[in-house]
């Protein structure tokens, strides 16, 4: 499988940063990283993927849910034009937001498939968890509205890919949640 080059280059980076000792890649992120809110944000949101695959666990509910994609990427489209944004742009971005969020939901069920006892012994109401997202949705735009001229620099990749490994040692997230962080962000920079 061949990956596409934003992921690519943000997954390189990732895996550099990631690969040096906490104290180095510490020592070498600016303390003012703006596109550091970014990245938060998308972790947030992909934290909501193990409610949204809780809630789904064992249900006819598919993980692949185009309805409420749609009804996601014109939300925050429109909160882009609202805001001053390029509603396209947002677009891309949380496509690539939505893809990270299965890709979440299809780790967990794999697990779960293969280790029963791991799976969910109860179910979040998924009314709720999407009241969740939606507000980090609205924040997310927000802050990708904020950072347009840091996500549209040639430093943009290399601050994008510093603001995971800070995030990842942050939230201690797991191999399946850093890997769809990576897969969450190649949209961002436009440069």
């Amino acid at each position: 499988m061949r990956i596409p080059t934003p992921h690519r280059m943000l997954l390189i980076t990732a895996a550099t940063l990631l690969a040096l000792p906490s104290t180095a890649a510490a020592a070498s992120t600016p303390h003012a990283n703006a596109l550091q809110p970014v990245a938060e944000l998308a972790a947030e949101r992909l934290a909501t993927a193990d409610l949204v695959a809780a809630a789904k666990w064992g249900t006819d509910s598919p993980i692949d849910d185009p309805a409420r994609e749609q009804v996601v990427l014109d939300t925050v489209a429109a909160q882009a034009q609202q805001i001053g944004a390029d509603p396209d742009e947002i677009r891309h971005v949380f496509r690539d937001q939505i893809e990270a969020n299965k890709q979440v939901q299809r780790g967990l069920y794999a697990e779960w498939t293969a280790h029963p006892d791991k799976a969910p012994t109860t179910k979040p109401d998924l009314n709720v968890v999407r009241q969740t997202i939606n507000r980090i949705n609205a924040d997310l735009v927000q802050s990708l509205a904020d950072t347009t001229p840091q996500r549209t620099a040639a430093t943009c990749q290399p601050e994008l890919a510093v603001a995971v490994i800070e995030v990842h040692h942050e939230m201690h997230s797991d191999l399946l949640h850093t890997r769809a962080l990576i897969r969450a962000l190649p949209s961002v920079c436009r440069g």
